[in-house]
């Protein structure tokens, strides 16, 4: 076949097959259009999971009538100058339009501020029709019907209705968290609608945003990050280690206002809380990233999902760091799910007995009980009365339950009036050990229940690396040098790193233009496979430029040995020994969960108690 000329209609399409892969994605362009314009307001409707219908309207500027024909050209924009690196715009490409268009059923119905008529254009796969006039307010409106109708074999690979509609409703919630200031509704035939009102570009304001989307709970349990490093900004929001969730869903990153799902970013959000999350859960989070568009490339994703840094090892560092700092200084923190989690357990289900009155007070039940006709009932000649009316639960009476062993401590004999000063800590004063293993402690305006075991396991485990990390890692040498046979880039990236793997306890040198020579390894990892160990290694740095496969290995290590060293669950404490845990839990960054990612404590609220008593 000879090389032949695509047509205009065929370029389109090729196009929308990068840039269109399904309805969400139509909403994404359409939307960041919107936004670029100015709007304040975004409306979005859908029909059939956006296969059907896609109508998004704004209040922005507008289009002129003379530049509507433009708009649905390709390689058309108003976003870009002359220069491809400073991009500070969602979008810029002048694809999107010109793509939807090719495949599916387009109209765009535009005002600008100072027309007082609005014009419309339309294209109906790949055929322009001519601009008329039309009645419409200020801004745009753009409408998307029968999507890949000139395309059908693309239908054959959209998912259900309910499918798409839900991946729509998640690119809306990722853009609208970016721009607070903007009100967005998303409604239809196929969904229920959401409303999201506008708040403001403060970070109170954010985070009201961030709730309306996420929920109530998120801003509960968020710790706020700012930090800056070389020219790079990094703001927003990480939940606290023991508030979790089953996925990385609910973990979002912005570069400069642009949501993006980068490797790079999920992996240092993934490696700051390594060490206190389960491998299978993951932190919410919500990462703002400003830097100089000069140094960022946001043209190496067709559907700009992706980016590239320039320097990736800056922005991972900062990232890491600026979570670790803040989990570090926000002190001891339980996520407030454990607390609902217990009210939950302790709340009455339907059982048969249960009444089905107030809560709330004693009065309507005693009135019930007059009206019943047992008002004249004498307890004390009843045969089933539960105790000798005369003397109560007076002190011969509580006699009986002094008898015999007691296999919990109580922390309440000895207590002087200095105590007292202990309610106003984090985790309070210590009243109790029950089933030798769980401290019951009081604050002023809580109740505080501690796995000691998993706490003191925590402690060990962060002095133990405080330890480790605070000198060069002890090291053994081998025998006989291990020779590990590499490309000539990885033996290099692993030279380059040669001094700081020294710190780690592991010694190499280059061995030939393609391997190198493994002369000392860490002593804490005793007979380990130096080959696998070196080639993880090589693909680490060669992925994000860090050795943390090294210090993870060390960590794991004190890990075993804090779980091993720790306090373990049988044994009785001291009160004194109890108040000592407590306070060293409020010192250690980190200790509201185990190694393991466990909660360490859970906190009741005393309003949540007398909640549950009918006291408010």
């Amino acid at each position: 076949m000879p090389i032949r000329q695509l047509s205009e209609t065929m370029i389109n399409q090729i196009a929308a097959g990068e840039v269109i892969e399904r309805p969400a994605s139509v909403v994404k362009e359409l939307v960041e259009n919107a936004l670029d314009a100015g709007a304040t307001r975004v409306e979005i409707v859908t029909a059939g999971g956006g296969l059907n219908l896609i109508r998004v309207s704004d209040d922005g500027s507008g289009i002129p009538e003379k530049e509507l024909a433009l708009a649905i050209a390709r390689h058309c924009t108003s976003k870009l100058a002359d220069d491809i690196h400073d991009i500070r715009s969602l979008g810029f490409r002048g694809e999107a339009l010109p793509s939807i268009g090719s495949v599916a059923r387009l109209s765009i119905r535009s005002r600008t501020v100072s027309s007082d008529n609005a014009a419309e254009i339309g294209i109906d796969g790949g055929r322009v029709s001519a601009v008329r006039p039309a009645a419409a307010n200020r801004g745009t409106t753009v409408e998307v019907h029968d999507l890949f109708f000139a395309t059908p074999a693309r239908l054959k690979f959209m998912k259900g209705e309910r499918a798409e509609s839900s991946a729509i409703g998640d690119v809306v919630k990722r853009i609208a968290i970016a721009f607070p200031a903007v009100r967005f509704t998303l409604a239809g035939p196929d969904r229920s609608t959401l409303e999201l009102p506008a708040t403001d570009d403060s970070p109170e304001g954010r985070l009201r945003r961030v709730a309306q989307v996420m929920g109530a709970d998120f801003p509960d349990n968020a710790i706020a990050i700012d930090a800056m490093r070389d020219g790079v900004h990094l703001a927003g929001h990480v939940s606290v280690p023991s508030f979790t969730r089953a996925n990385a869903l609910q973990q979002y990153a912005y570069v400069n206002g642009r949501p993006v799902r980068d490797k790079l970013i999920a992996g240092a959000i993934r490696g700051a809380f390594a060490d206190v999350l389960p491998r299978d859960r993951h932190a919410v989070t919500v990462l703002f990233l400003t830097l100089d568009p000069a140094i960022v490339d946001v043209n190496v994703h067709p559907a700009k999902a992706d980016v590239r840094f320039r320097d990736p090892g800056l922005v991972r560092g900062l990232i890491v760091g600026a979570i670790r700092e803040a989990l570090a200084h926000a002190g001891i923190r339980a996520a407030t799910t454990g607390a609902a989690g217990m009210m939950a357990a302790f709340r009455p289900g339907a059982a048969s007995y249960a009444h089905g009155g107030p809560a709330n007070g004693h009065r309507s039940y005693e009135a019930a009980y007059r009206a019943s006709g047992f008002a004249g009932f004498d307890p004390a000649r009843s045969p089933q009365r539960p105790l000798a009316m005369g003397g109560g639960l007076g002190e011969d009476e509580q006699a009986a339950f002094d008898a015999g062993p007691l296999h919990s401590a109580d922390a309440r004999a000895g207590q002087d009036q200095a105590a007292e000063t202990l309610l106003g800590t984090a985790l309070g004063a210590a009243r109790a050990q029950v089933h030798e293993n769980y401290i019951v402690a009081q604050t002023r305006d809580s109740l505080v229940i501690v796995d000691q075991h998993a706490a003191h396991e925590r402690l060990v485990y962060e002095a133990l690396k405080n330890a480790l990390h605070s000198r060069a890692v002890p090291s053994q040498m081998l025998l006989l040098p291990e020779i590990v046979d590499l490309s000539e880039e990885d033996a290099e990236r692993l030279a380059m790193h040669s001094e700081t793997l020294a710190r780690f306890g592991l010694g190499i040198e280059r061995f030939g233009p393609g391997a190198v020579a493994v002369r000392e390894t860490p002593s804490m990892l005793g007979e380990t496979n130096v080959q696998q160990l070196v080639r993880d290694l090589a693909d680490e740095i060669a992925d994000n430029d860090t050795v943390d496969t090294l210090k993870e290995r060390l960590d794991k290590i004190a890990a075993t040995m804090a779980c091993h060293g720790s306090v373990r669950s049988g044994r009785l404490l001291k009160p004194e020994e109890m108040n000592a845990l407590l306070r060293q839990m409020e010192a250690t960054p980190g200790s509201g969960t185990c190694n393991h990612g466990r909660p360490t404590y859970i906190e009741l609220k005393l309003s949540d108690i007398e909640r549950l008593f009918g006291r408010r």
